[in-house]
């Protein structure tokens, strides 16, 4: 029997909500024994196969979408927020006419919604097997506290996604230019989505050059630094010239600690003086 340490490792893995689906996938398997268990999202025409655990067969395909009103998901979403049991796919009035009740020959589902916060569903967290399964309260409590924890899971990836953007807006400025500040305290994995971000928005802006304002971090060590040198080597690769701008004294200090090799990457005081070096006149209107 695992013990609560061992669990508690398991769920500091999930870094988002498809690790986190997978996650809760594997966890129900160990208790319902069902052929099949899948997560799955839709926005009302589509039904798409988030991820999914097969057992002795292979019923469904991680990936595979199928329109959203031929779906047993749909049946789920239908009947609310109350799970849905189907003891005979064959036999029942919601599924004898769909396509996978046929392919099946029978079996039996069961399935529950994943909603938002604000109501809007996801999808669904589903079982399903071709023979007749006998599922429990047990079972049953099991699937709606896994389906209220994805919605608390949604939520979390929502917002971890807004601090991101947050932390690190991108700001076009003209034609080819444009602004990165970035802010806060920088961990490895908010490194490499920066990183990811300044290549991206750089490629979709058809930038010439990129500013990375310095100033609003609060501190600096290798991670940082080797970042920063990373950003600017790949930026470099892809046509952009990368700017440096907002070197207070302590950062100053602390890069020439850390042997920072920043004699190839253009560095200036401030946003206003690496605008001007690169051909942009920043100017001061009164109002009236």
């Amino acid at each position: 029997m695992k013990t609560v340490t061992e669990m508690t490792k398991r769920v500091k893995l999930f870094h988002n909500f498809d690790e986190a689906a997978q996650g809760v996938l594997n966890m129900i398997s160990e208790f319902v024994k069902i052929n099949t268990l899948f997560i799955a999202k839709n926005d009302n025409v589509r039904n798409q196969i988030v991820k999914v655990v097969n057992q002795e067969e292979e019923l469904i395909r991680e990936g595979e979408t199928l329109p959203y009103n031929e779906t047993l998901c749909k049946l789920s979403v239908d009947h609310g927020e109350d799970i849905l049991i189907i003891s005979d796919l064959a036999e029942s009035e919601l599924t004898q006419s769909l396509d996978i009740a046929k392919d099946l020959g029978g079996g039996s589902f069961i399935g529950i919604p994943i909603y938002f916060e604000n109501g809007d569903n996801y999808g669904t967290i589903c079982g399903l097997d071709k023979k007749s399964f006998p599922f429990t309260e047990e079972h049953i409590r099991l699937f709606e506290t896994m389906a209220s924890l994805l919605t608390f899971v949604l939520e979390l990836d929502s917002a971890n996604q807004q601090i991101k953007n947050l932390s690190a807006p991108f700001v076009p400025i003209t034609s080819g230019v444009a602004v990165l500040p970035v802010m806060g305290f920088i961990n490895e994995v908010r490194a490499e989505n920066i990183i990811q971000l300044a290549l991206q928005k750089s490629q979709d802006l058809n930038l010439d050059y990129l500013v990375i304002d310095l100033s609003g971090i609060s501190q600096i060590d290798h991670v940082v630094s080797n970042s920063l040198l990373k950003i600017a080597t790949l930026l470099k690769l892809v046509g952009v010239t990368p700017i440096l701008t907002g070197f207070h004294p302590d950062l100053a200090l602390k890069a020439r600690s850390l042997q920072m090799e920043l004699k190839d990457i253009m560095i200036e005081a401030n946003l206003e003086r690496a605008l001007n070096k690169i051909g942009l006149i920043v100017e001061k209107r009164d109002t009236v």
